[in-house]
């Protein structure tokens, strides 16, 4: 999905890392209750430090639905701001920092794309026997789809719930965009490889023949996030080798033997959970997104805890927002002007909230 960001001005790109701190202080001082800064657990530090609330990205959004705040500044991505925007009921002004700050597996599974593949799948099989579950990390035109047909949103940490709800409701489920969530949820539920087919939707049929595409009981979109994805088995291998005894904790995105040879298994929040449970000298490594990785070995002192990949894996979509955007936004914003406002139409926005109050109601 292409987005358009401008450049900013020579004032904050050209500003100093105390400017810029300087600006966003007083601009949030000036805004007060008007204003809620929101960041995602994989947001820099220099951002993270202005946020009013931090977690992942629904948790944040029901923050901003609860919320009286008039501005709501999300420092996270696209999808998550667009959430924000259906649960307020575009009753707030939801404002991004960059524009450019997307999630490439979110836009690995477009609306287009999905409604080709339905009409597809409607061509071999009985299409209101399938239901459709979107990630939360996807669009919100993605979300009113499922909405639509009958389908619901999970998260990472109810997707076992969801999907199984969706079973009871049909005979198979297309699930989208991310299949490394999808796989390891199946097998959470006792499904063999032969009951999985992986939906390619730069082929036709999603590269299947029919009887795959009859026979499968959960139809996976080729979808990836290309931070977990880096993580390999040899990761987890090297870690024990060096730590014995230390725990492997990792995020259900990455990919099923990663998933198979952990200790836990779980979601952002479930990831920081566990850390904050282990005993003073533990050793853990993480599975996910360098920021939150380094965030949670500064604030707990008393315990190791490091990246499985020796290499580091930084989200560089969400990378993209810095102290520089936030200043610019914020002053935007006491200067009455509303920048890179997010918006969902009222009929994409209404079939979305369907999606995910059914996600709510099976969870």
């Amino acid at each position: 999905m292409v987005r358009i960001q401008g450049a900013l001005p020579d004032r904050y790109t050209a500003a100093s890392p105390a400017e810029l701190s300087a600006w966003i202080a007083g601009a949030k001082a000036t805004l007060g209750d008007r204003l809620l800064i929101l960041g995602h657990h994989y947001q820099r530090d220099d951002v993270m430090r202005w946020a009013d609330a931090r977690g992942d990205s629904f948790g944040l959004s029901r923050l901003a639905a609860a919320s009286v705040a008039e501005y709501i500044v999300f420092c996270g991505v696209h999808f998550m701001a667009e959430s924000a925007d259906v649960l307020t009921g575009g009753t707030r002004h939801v404002v991004l920092p960059d524009l450019n700050a997307g999630c490439s597996m979110a836009d690995m599974a477009d609306i287009d794309s999905v409604e080709e593949a339905w009409e597809a799948i409607a061509g071999v099989t009985d299409i209101e026997r399938v239901i459709p579950i979107t990630y939360m990390n996807s669009s919100a035109a993605l979300k009113a789809f499922v909405g639509r047909k009958g389908g619901a949103v999970c998260t990472s940490s109810n997707a076992r719930a969801v999907v199984t709800w969706a079973l009871g409701q049909g005979d198979k489920l297309l699930f989208f965009p991310d299949q490394h969530l999808g796989r390891n949820t199946g097998f959470q539920l006792g499904m063999g490889t032969a009951d999985m087919r992986v939906w390619d939707p730069k082929r036709d049929l999603g590269g299947l023949d029919e009887v795959d595409v009859k026979e499968a009981a959960l139809l996976l979109w080729k979808g990836h996030c290309s931070v977990h994805q880096r993580f390999k088995v040899a990761h987890v291998d090297a870690f024990r080798a060096t730590h014995p005894g230390g725990l492997v904790v990792v995020h259900p995105e990455c990919a099923h033997d990663v998933v198979d040879v952990a200790d836990e298994v779980g979601s952002t929040d479930h990831i920081i959970r566990v850390v904050e449970a282990a005993p003073a000298g533990s050793v853990i490594g993480v599975a996910t997104e360098i920021h939150l990785v380094q965030r949670l070995a500064t604030e707990h002192p008393d315990r190791t805890v490091v990246s499985l990949d020796p290499l580091v894996c930084p989200c560089s979509t969400m990378f993209r927002i810095d102290a520089a955007h936030l200043a610019w936004v914020l002053e935007n914003l006491v200067a009455g002007v509303v920048v890179n406002r997010i918006t969902v139409d009222g009929e994409t926005a209404a079939w979305a909230r369907v999606a995910l109050e059914r996600m709510l109601a099976i969870t």
